[in-house]
């Protein structure tokens, strides 16, 4: 029963991110008149797979939020990875498909607390930081999570 709710934690963490990224899609149109898409600006399937395995590694090694995750297997880590950067990869404009569920459904019974979503907020940021990543495409990943914080906090 732990690895399955430290499973879920995992899918609740990429579900935050590809449904809030998701939102950054109406923004593709304004963005290909004003600059590279964010999936560009994030450098594409490459530079979105080394944020994705920066923000696992953040993720593990904080205290604040690792309980959810340690007990994964490695390739259900694996798995976890790809899948998200699949996701976000689609929700900035690129070539991929997310099949996801809605984050209120993923979330339903987690009890994730304003801390916790906090200190999530700060792994990705970490990881974007780390890797260089635009003001403007970190502002429209951020923008993008944000109003699902209801949807995800105390459910």
């Amino acid at each position: 029963m732990g690895r399955v709710r430290v499973g879920l934690g995992w899918v609740v963490v990429s579900a935050v991110l590809v449904v809030g990224l998701a939102s950054c899609g109406a923004m593709r149109k304004q963005e290909v008149a004003a600059g590279p898409s964010v999936y560009k600006q994030l450098g594409g399937r490459e530079g979105i797979a080394i944020v994705v395995d920066d923000f696992a590694a953040n993720v593990l090694a904080d205290d604040r939020i690792n309980a959810r995750f340690k007990t994964l297997q490695p390739a259900q880590v694996g798995k976890f990875k790809s899948n998200l950067a699949d996701q976000i990869c689609d929700a900035t404009g690129g070539p991929c498909a997310y099949l996801g569920q809605d984050m209120k459904t993923v979330h339903r019974g987690m009890k994730i607390t304003e801390a916790e979503w906090n200190a999530t907020v700060e792994a990705l940021v970490k990881a974007l930081d780390k890797n260089n990543v635009p003001a403007g495409a970190k502002t429209a990943l951020l923008g993008a999570l944000a109003p699902m914080k209801p949807d995800i906090v105390g459910q």
